[in-house]
């Protein structure tokens, strides 16, 4: 195959291996080894910047045994060449690197089999003009790598710089999301059970001063108070534990939903076509937006039931959620209701999916979310 042709094919493979994930140490050691693969070398690892002077070991394959023992311990501390090059910022492009320090200490002290490496490429990771990282690759005998070989590496490196921006902004979106659902939560417990059991303590309090003063029937009639307040504040609980911590998860993500709008209150219609394995952070996705779309419909709909559909595809799934309330008008949509919708948009958006509202006044309200999935390799 002609050169230009093969550094065209790699570059779209290593695209294609990049754009498969958003956890960072899976997709660098699967980029790893399909870079390898392509360019024929053998070995290889990443080390990624972790503050001044620190570096983090995220990534290897084919490691020589000499590099592997105490669980890789040499590859995690102690300086060497091509690090000491990236500290210093004389580390401007890739490079042939004369000699390994970390296989030279390791021939020295007769520590394993080294796999006859001696020399390897170093190529350092960027986003723009921002420094990430190295990485380096390597073959028994090889001690000098062709410019051609280092400008290949280099485009790789841009991508995988990339990439790695990519994935470090998805998991600031994730951590955000997260904040903002703990803030959401605590308003709820305050708005809610927090207000209710202040009620319930001034409820018991009067009740002492009933009995003292033997007005019995008004106590009895403050003790069933207490009793219906503290009802509605455990219920409330439950709906919130249940945010945090859906019990119901486990057994499926329509069950959870569900279970969830029963907590509510909601009568809910359930189906399903399909059968997949979610994702993990798909399915809590949409976990978290079938919970914000059930909350709109006790709170803005004025109807207590709702019709919850999945569909699940090779390449997407589809979670529908609909119910024939009053509707959404403009003025609704661009009041305190629209922060629960573009937290739902943001979710969706965050994992490449598209977001859908119909709603029309007094003619109920459709929330569709689509998500693409992985498709698996035959």
């Amino acid at each position: 195959m002609d050169r230009h042709v093969q550094e065209l094919v790699t570059l779209k493979t290593i695209a294609e291996s990049l754009n498969q994930s958003n956890d960072l140490t899976p997709m660098l050691n699967s980029v790893l080894k399909k870079l390898l693969e392509l360019t024929g070398l053998t070995t290889g690892w990443i080390f990624l910047e972790d503050g001044p002077r620190h570096y983090r070991f995220v990534a290897d394959h084919h490691l020589p045994p000499a590099l592997q023992i105490d669980d890789k311990q040499p590859m995690r501390c102690g300086d060497c060449w091509c690090m000491d090059r990236y500290w210093a910022g004389r580390l401007k492009n890739a490079v042939n690197i004369l000699n390994c320090k970390r296989i030279e200490d390791a021939i020295e002290h007769r520590t394993g089999d080294t796999y006859g490496i001696t020399h390897h490429a170093t190529v350092p990771l960027k986003a723009g003009n921002r420094r990430l990282g190295v990485m380096n690759v390597a073959s028994p005998g090889k001690s000098k790598f062709t410019d051609e070989e280092l400008a290949l590496l280099e485009a790789v490196a841009l991508q995988i710089g990339s990439a790695i921006e990519r994935v470090r902004l998805f998991e600031a979106q994730q951590q955000r999301a997260r904040m903002e659902e703990r803030n959401r939560l605590a308003r709820d417990l305050h708005d809610s059970v927090s207000q209710m059991l202040f009620s319930l303590s001034m409820t018991a309090k009067g009740v002492e001063s009933l009995i003292a003063s033997g007005q019995l029937d008004a106590a009895r009639d403050s003790i069933r108070d207490i009793q219906s307040l503290s009802q509605n504040a455990l219920k409330e609980m439950r709906a919130l534990i249940m945010q945090l911590r859906p019990a119901g998860l486990e057994a499926g993500l329509l069950t959870a939903l569900k279970a969830y709008g029963s907590q509510l209150g909601l009568t809910i219609d359930a189906s399903m076509t399909g059968v997949r394995q979610l994702p993990r952070h798909v399915e809590e996705a949409l976990w978290r937006i079938g919970q914000e779309a059930l909350n709109n419909v006790i709170k803005h709909a004025g109807v207590l039931e709702a019709k919850v559909e999945l569909e699940m595809e090779a390449e997407k799934v589809v979670l529908r959620i609909t119910d024939k309330g009053r509707g959404m008008t403009t003025r609704s949509r661009r009041s305190g209701q629209s922060i629960g919708l573009s937290t739902m948009r943001e979710r969706c958006e965050a994992l490449g999916g598209r977001f859908a509202l119909t709603s029309l006044h007094r003619k109920g309200t459709v929330v569709e979310i689509t998500l693409p999935l992985e498709v698996a390799n035959p």
